[in-house]
């Protein structure tokens, strides 16, 4: 069961290509800036069960890659965990979100190291008012990362995407 703020069932802004994000509740860090302050306080959103989502996600035919945001998806990282391996199984890409860094996570609780072991793409790093740039492809502010994810866990520190869809540059 997750605790959410909302879902955008055809995003383009989240990633690349047509996407669904959902949106978790909840969030620790309260980002200066934050362009979604209504998901800081906890346990006041809807709560949803992870087949409910992926119902949702598959309805949409043109979705081909789904993304975390918040809030704080790895506050919730059990449901989120389980979502994103339901995802996975159905042949979607799953990006996340996170204000916390890949080495922060990596010292993480046990559910927190599951959620980014199921995903393929993490966004991180706290939202920083004075680095915020308009110009960055999926993220707000220079000091956040597109992590591949897969590859970071192999080489046990943080490895950007490289070139392509996720940094903008084909």
């Amino acid at each position: 069961m997750l605790n959410l703020s909302g879902i955008v069932s055809d995003s383009i802004v989240d990633g690349p290509g047509i996407r669904t994000c959902i949106f978790s509740q909840g969030c620790p860090h309260h980002c200066h800036g934050c362009h979604n302050p209504e998901t800081w306080a906890f346990g006041c959103g809807t709560d949803m069960e992870e087949e409910q989502l992926l119902a949702i996600v598959q309805s949409n035919p043109l979705c081909k890659g789904v993304t975390f945001s918040g809030g704080e998806p790895f506050a919730q990282p059990e449901g989120f965990a389980r979502l994103a391996k339901m995802l996975k199984q159905h042949g979607y890409e799953v990006a996340s979100y996170s204000g916390y860094t890949f080495e922060q996570l990596l010292q993480g609780s046990e559910d927190q190291r599951k959620l980014l072991q199921s995903i393929d793409v993490l966004i991180d790093g706290p939202f920083v008012l004075a680095e915020k740039s308009l110009e960055l492809c999926y993220r707000g502010s220079r000091n956040q990362r597109i992590l591949n994810v897969p590859a970071s866990l192999a080489a046990g520190q943080a490895v950007p995407m490289p070139k392509g869809r996720w940094t903008g540059e084909f």
